[in-house]
């Protein structure tokens, strides 16, 4: 007689969704690995790089490390951290689609939720793949170093540590990626062993870009050529007025005045 235990398990096998199929990793621009399989972003469409405004050492630095992964050459992983809003996350997508419309064979790959711990079985599935990939994974963070040991693994020194094709672009608020305060060195009894720990991840990243708040001069220059670019009007008081409502000035800041002044004049913007 069959065991009831391993009768419910083949019940439950039965009814169980079918592991959906991997999305073809030679054939899309942009995908996002939800932890057990690789899907085809539904609708990758970066931001004109032109568009970028007040980036530009930032920006010449990621397209250089883009196009050197993508033609197979050396090429480090990528920390951008810094203020919010100040278009980290949007530079790493409009880099990569700018490096694409040059004919490069090259893929985004955005790592969402709770991820990160399945990354080896993403890297041995594209591993094999002829193809480079920017793995980006946006607004990371950790609550303490010991938290981040299996990230720094993946990036250098470990056993599973991510393929020659593949390279490593993280977006943070902090810009060592866990928080440091003065107790770390108050109450370790080597003090330079609690800070070594708490920087060892952000050390890894042989690329490490900084994003800071921009004053107001930049934050107008940012909303005039969005302006020019969608045609639309530039008054610069309003321009102000906005982000004094919004207590901040970011280019996240001037893009929500963007699509605000496009609706009041009847256009849409993507």
């Amino acid at each position: 007689m069959t065991d009831p235990i391993e009768r419910i398990a083949a019940a439950l096998e039965r009814i169980a969704p079918p592991r959906p199929t991997p999305a073809d990793p030679l054939a899309q621009p942009a995908y996002v690995w939800r932890g057990d399989t690789l899907a085809a972003a539904r609708a990758f469409a970066p931001v004109p790089l032109d568009r970028i405004f007040g980036l530009a050492t930032q920006k010449q630095a990621l397209l250089d490390t883009l196009h050197r992964l993508a033609q197979g050459a050396a090429a480090h992983d990528v920390l951008l951290w810094g203020a919010r809003g100040t278009g980290k996350s949007a530079l790493v997508k409009s880099c990569t689609g700018a490096v694409q419309a040059d004919g490069a064979n090259l893929a985004l790959i955005e790592v969402i939720g709770a991820g990160l711990e399945t990354m080896p079985a993403l890297f041995a599935f594209i591993a094999p793949v002829p193809r480079a990939f920017a793995i980006f994974i946006d607004d990371l963070g950790f609550d303490a170093a010991s938290d981040a040991r299996a990230l720094r693994s993946m990036l250098d020194g470990g056993a599973e540590a991510r393929p020659a094709n593949a390279r490593l672009f993280v977006t943070s608020n902090r810009r060592h990626l866990v928080p440091r305060n003065i107790e770390e060195q108050e109450n370790a009894i080597n003090p330079r062993d609690s800070v070594d720990d708490n920087l060892a991840l952000a050390d890894r990243f042989g690329l490490s870009l900084g994003f800071h708040v921009i004053d107001q001069d930049t934050y107008l220059g940012i909303v005039e050529g969005y302006a020019r670019a969608l045609d639309l009007p530039f008054d610069a008081q309003d321009a102000v007025g906005w982000a004094t409502r919004r207590g901040s000035r970011s280019g996240r800041v001037a893009w929500h005045y963007i699509v605000d002044l496009a609706g009041r004049h009847g256009k849409a913007v993507a």
